[in-house]
């Protein structure tokens, strides 16, 4: 761990890094794989002129081509957002923001959580899928042709969705295949997604469970539940397909990976997932200062999410402070050890970090809940959609009256006594500095922590301009080498 605090400099110069570099895509097909055409119809129709394209990674490198065709078939000024605030499947607002654009175009896999500031299209990448593979690894998972079973797929294999269901509807009539919606009036796409709101079978609707999750819609017969139901998921091990897992962890998961062209069933054990999850509710619960992660400002009710977590925790008796520091790496969190846990606030995809490598344990608003709210109980309900825990959402839990409750329980990690309202009020600054005051009347002490007040005055400063305070001096020359040898320093020894 502590390589990822600190290193050799000599090391990181010499380091070899192995960069795969993928070709640009031939200019005759940039056409069918970005949609250029619907693109610029839908600036046109909206008489955009500042349009910031947002690509992940791997599409980096057709990115100029795109915005060349689109500023060439349109009067709009496009933008390249080359490096994402957070996380590519997010819409970044900000950056788009930063640019003044009137729109985000975005490409490759998203997360489809809803956005509120900008006018948006979402333009998938259409991966290759062998159709005739795929069926035929749906038959050899699923030999129960009366098996009720939900297929779901990542965003960039939607162009497959009809196909698929016609090959399997004849011989498995319970098969279900989910839809791509999305919320909001601003967010559009080039008609292979369909809005939120958008209530097109009604008469199906009347009859039929829907379940809308995570930009997906898929309809169950009356009288069922998701938990009846098993899930055959269309694309590549990885965020998406654990977010699936973990929020549905009582229905058993297969797959079929398009890229590799085989499928399997899912044998990852979600029970021990949630496991090492619960352990970290543990670890919320013992600590004192909490620091609220800000891993998201695209996300629609991230503030509001902020807002509630910072009553949860000091209902809880606990201390929070705020972070936003765009990418999370493990160097940004070690800066502040004076934090007992950490809780990320981010889209359904991003929100299960794995935190083994991290100083401190990063746990979801939901786990960070669980730990401070004593209405909320843990169980088989996992919620990774911050959203939901909101006032109106389908997983609201109110927060207990907790300052007039002072039970006591036991820490199952380190054995000790822990109360929730032991820091429920805050103690008086002593002038010599103790760490150890009087609660009230009893005899009852709490540990002041004097890290945390120490986190509370710290602050940072950047460059000032000093305009006017600086004398002008000529230019000198300058050091030659690099910094771990300059040249008149002489051999390193």
């Amino acid at each position: 761990m502590a390589d990822a605090f600190s290193s050799s400099s000599e090391t990181v110069i010499q380091r070899a890094v192995d960069v795969t570099v993928k070709t640009s895509t031939p200019l005759e097909k940039l056409e069918e794989l970005y949609q250029i055409k619907d693109t610029c119809d839908f600036i046109t129709e909206h008489q955009f002129e500042k349009v910031a394209l947002q690509f992940p990674d791997e599409l980096l490198v057709d990115s100029v081509a795109v915005a060349v065709e689109i500023e060439r078939s349109s009067n709009a000024k496009t933008f390249i957002l080359g490096d994402t605030s957070y996380g590519s499947c997010c819409v970044d607002e900000v950056a788009a923001e930063h640019v003044g654009a009137d729109c985000i175009v975005h490409y490759g896999g998203a997360c489809l959580s809803p956005s509120e500031r900008l006018p948006l299209m979402y333009v998938f990448e259409r991966r290759p899928v062998d159709l005739e593979k795929c069926t035929s690894a749906f038959r050899e998972l699923h030999p129960d042709a009366q098996s009720h079973i939900v297929i779901l797929y990542d965003v960039n294999y939607v162009h497959a969705r009809n196909d698929l269901l016609t090959l399997l509807s004849p011989e498995y009539p319970n098969v279900v295949v989910s839809e791509l919606v999305v919320e909001g009036e601003q967010c559009y796409s080039h008609g292979r997604i369909k809005r939120q709101r958008d209530d097109s079978r009604p008469s199906e609707l009347d009859t039929s469970r829907v379940v809308c999750q995570f930009g997906r819609r898929f309809s169950l017969k009356g009288g069922s539940s998701v938990t009846d139901y098993r899930m055959f998921y269309v694309g590549q091990e990885g965020a998406t397909l654990t977010n699936f897992m973990m929020t549905w962890n009582r229905c058993s998961f297969t797959s079929f990976d398009p890229m590799k062209g085989t499928g399997r069933t899912e044998s990852v054990s979600v029970n021990r997932a949630l496991m090492k999850r619960y352990y970290a509710i543990e670890r919320a619960k013992d600590a004192d200062v909490v620091g609220i992660l800000v891993g998201t400002l695209g996300v629609a009710d991230y503030l509001g999410i902020i807002q509630q977590l910072k009553e949860t925790v000091k209902g809880a008796g606990k201390k929070s402070y705020v972070f936003a520091m765009g990418k999370l790496n493990v160097p940004k969190l070690a800066n502040f050890l004076e934090i007992d846990i950490f809780v990320l606030i981010a889209c359904p995809e991003n929100s299960l970090l794995d935190s083994s490598e991290f100083y401190k344990p990063v746990v979801t608003p939901f786990e960070m809940e669980v730990a401070c709210n004593k209405k909320r109980e843990w169980s088989e309900e996992y919620v990774t959609d911050f959203r939901c825990l909101l006032p109106g959402g389908q997983s609201h839990v109110p927060l207990s009256d907790q300052q007039q409750d002072d039970e006591t329980d036991v820490s199952l990690i380190t054995g000790a006594l822990r109360s929730h309202s032991l820091l429920s009020s805050e103690p008086a600054a002593s002038s010599f500095g103790s760490s150890v005051v009087l609660r009230n009347q009893t005899l009852t002490v709490a540990n002041a922590n004097s890290a945390a007040s120490f986190l509370a005055e710290r602050s940072w400063r950047g460059l000032e301009k000093k305009l006017g305070e600086t004398p002008v001096v000529k230019a000198v020359e300058g050091r030659r080498g690099i910094a771990i040898a300059y040249e008149e320093e002489g051999a390193p020894p």
